[in-house]
């Protein structure tokens, strides 16, 4: 479980966080949600450790991230995957050594060890004998399913998705949808995911939560979505649908 607590953050003087505050569930697929430039990338990127909030509480199970001593955060980032908005493949390395890549950054496995967990991630977003190709050859949803697989090559506790379904068509789309949920369920990770795609967020959003200009305005889940009485998410959800 993943817990913000008034989280700030501001650019030279912009405030662009106010005091967010949220919960993130493990097992279940959470979705930040919101208008471009509300703050949704910047939260995230305040969760993985690639901008430091002014102030507030990232707590990972029952540890504060921010209060971390260098080495505890490096182990922790260890439990972390991220799939990037546009795959952020290496171009240079194919599908293997892209999957690879954490592994060998943060583990002491050998090559036959690794080899068979790069397949095993490989055969689970169903890219068998994809090893030898590199990203040039392959399309947009099989990239992203690249992306999954080195996102759970150190087998981590919790998955961040920035918008997963970036320039896909809708039936692949719904593919990438359903393997972050399988995946999510069958380790029991705890996933949070920044997305426009509405129908995604009403196909798989366990726990939702809308961002508006920096703050946390709503908290819930898909089944109260449409009933949420808060006027600028029901903006939102409209113009989405349009």
């Amino acid at each position: 479980m993943i817990e913000l607590k008034d989280i700030t953050k501001s650019f030279d003087g912009r405030p662009v966080l106010k005091n967010v505050s949220a919960t993130f569930k493990k097992g279940k697929c959470s979705f930040v949600i919101g208008a471009s430039g509300g703050g949704k990338s910047v939260l995230m990127k305040c969760m993985v450790g690639l901008l430091e909030p002014d102030s507030g509480i990232i707590d990972f199970d029952n540890r504060d991230f921010l209060r971390l001593d260098y080495y505890q955060k490096k182990k922790l980032r260890q439990e972390i995957g991220m799939l990037f908005q546009g795959g952020a493949l290496f171009d240079s390395l194919s599908v293997e050594d892209n999957v690879a890549f954490p592994l060998r950054m943060f583990t002491t496995m050998g090559k036959s060890e690794i080899l068979d967990r790069v397949n095993f991630c490989l055969k689970r977003v169903k890219l068998d004998n994809a090893n030898k190709l590199f990203p040039s050859n392959i399309s947009g949803g099989m990239k992203k399913r690249v992306g999954i697989a080195r996102a759970i090559a150190l087998n981590p506790k919790y998955l961040f998705c920035d918008e997963p379904n970036s320039g896909l068509d809708p039936l692949t789309s719904r593919v990438i949808d359903e393997l972050i949920m399988e995946i999510t369920e069958e380790y029991d990770i705890t996933t949070i995911v920044n997305s426009h795609d509405i129908k995604s967020v009403f196909d798989m959003g366990d726990h939702i939560v809308f961002i508006y200009k920096g703050e946390s305005l709503w908290e819930g889940n898909k089944d109260n979505l449409r009933d949420s009485g808060n006027p600028q998410l029901a903006e939102f959800i409209k113009a989405s649908e349009f």
